[in-house]
Formats: C-alpha cells, sequence, structure tokens
C-alpha cells in the first residue's frame, strides 16, 4: 500500500482557511468599504477575488514544492526558515484583513500591506539559489502586494 504525502491535504488545508478567514474578515467589513473614498484606478471586487484565488493557488504549489523539495534534509535552515516566513506570510495577510476591513486604520494597514509584501520577497529571495519554480510561482503575489501597499496608500489619501 502506497504511503500517503500529508503534506497535499495540510498545505491546501492552510492556505484554504487563511483565504476562508481573510474573506469572512473582508466580507465584514464590506459596508465600510463601500462607503469609503476609493481611487478611480481601484480594481473591481471580482478582478480582487481572481487575483487571490491565482496568487492562492500559485503560493499552495510553492509551498508543496517547498516542503517535499529535494534540497530540504542538505539546507534544513534554509528550509526551517522558508517554512517559517510562510506562516509569517499566512499571519501577515490575515492581519492585513483585519486592520483594514476589520479595525479601519487604514494607515496601519499601509505598513502592514508593506510588510506583507516584504514577507513574499524575503520567500523568494531565500528559495532562489535552491529552486527558481518556487520565486517565479510567488512573484504574482509580490507585485500584487507591492500593488495593493500603493492602493492602500491612496485610499488613506483620499480619506484621511
Amino acid at each position: 500500500m502506497k504511503k500517503i504525502n500529508f503534506s497535499y491535504v495540510v498545505i491546501p488545508l492552510i492556505v484554504v482557511l487563511v483565504a476562508v478567514f481573510g474573506g469572512l474578515i473582508t466580507s465584514g467589513g464590506m459596508s465600510w468599504y463601500d462607503s469609503i473614498n476609493l481611487p478611480s484606478w481601484t480594481p473591481s471586487g471580482q478582478i480582487i477575488g481572481t487575483v487571490w484565488t491565482i496568487i492562492f493557488t500559485l503560493s499552495t504549489i510553492a509551498a508543496l514544492l517547498v516542503w517535499n523539495s529535494k534540497w530540504r534534509k542538505k539546507d534544513e535552515s534554509r528550509f526551517n526558515k522558508i517554512i517559517i516566513w510562510f506562516l509569517i506570510n499566512a499571519g501577515l495577510n490575515l492581519g492585513w484583513s483585519f486592520i483594514f476591513f476589520g479595525r479601519h486604520l487604514i494607515f496601519i494597514a499601509i505598513e502592514e500591506a508593506i510588510l506583507l509584501c516584504l514577507s513574499v520577497v524575503r520567500i523568494i529571495w531565500l528559495e532562489w539559489p535552491v529552486d527558481r519554480r518556487v520565486a517565479y510561482l510567488l512573484l504574482p503575489y509580490a507585485i500584487w502586494t507591492a500593488f495593493a501597499s500603493y492602493l492602500t496608500y491612496s485610499v488613506w489619501l483620499l480619506n484621511r
């Protein structure tokens, strides 16, 4: 009988939980969000949802590649750092939703968005020497969070 690799259940489950809880926090703040001033170039909710679905899918694949990597045992220190940064990233992702949509603290959400973006860049930087596929899979996430940081800053400017 073939042994089951539980990473193919646990990692997607963690990503889905982050997405679901983030979505619940976001949906709870939508009436507030609809009442504030937004830049004219703010993407629609449908576009934002599609982008996040793609990012969460790519992140799941990236995390699975890291977890099941052949280099894992050779460079355990790097592997542990990457896994820790993935977990930090998940917390920052939820934190941004809570700060922005849950607490309506737009300026603090700018700082949180920047930290979220930097956490993705850190994972890419750590992963680059050992598996560039993972780095490339996370590149859209880094670009989107940089964009989201600027969007959050623009929302703050319009509502301060």
